[in-house]
């Protein structure tokens, strides 16, 4: 895990390729779980024989489940130990070019994009690829923003 305690050390490391973290089975309960904290209890990702039959041969995750899991499968790959505020910005962009069916393992590869000023501190933007083992597509690219305000 990469530590960074300065935003010196972050802004510096503006373009690495941190690594990967470690591999997570997306399975059944997991996706049922979200479906009832999100209301999103479409079929294909909950009735798991209805989806036999269906496009993928099974239940897939949420495309946004899949995108709750950054924050925390990348805190495996770094850690922000700079002073002061991390706040969540938001997010600058979001694709799911492949669905993440249910057992697959999936991991997420970090990446460095920008660090500028802002008025009250610095923001930076990581670029997160979720990865699915054995596959060569991503389930999903992502670029989050965070805001990091010194005390």
């Amino acid at each position: 895990m990469r530590v960074f305690t300065t935003f010196e050390e972050l802004e510096q490391a503006t373009g690495d390729d941190l690594g990967s973290s470690e591999w997570v089975t997306i399975d059944q309960r997991r996706v049922n779980q979200f479906a009832d904290a999100t209301g999103d209890h479409q079929w294909i990702h909950v009735d798991v024989e209805r989806a036999k039959a269906g496009p993928f041969g099974g239940t897939i995750a949420h495309g946004y489940l899949t995108l709750s899991l950054v924050p925390w499968l990348g805190s495996q790959v770094f850690k922000l130990a700079t002073p002061g505020a991390k706040l969540n910005y938001g997010v600058n962009k979001v694709r799911f070019p492949n669905p993440v069916k249910v057992g697959s393992r999936i991991r997420c590869h970090v990446k460095i994009a920008t660090v500028t000023d802002i008025p009250k501190g610095k923001q930076l933007t990581v670029q997160h690829t979720i990865e699915i083992e054995g596959d060569d597509k991503p389930a999903c690219v992502a670029e989050t923003v965070v805001l990091l305000l010194p005390q």
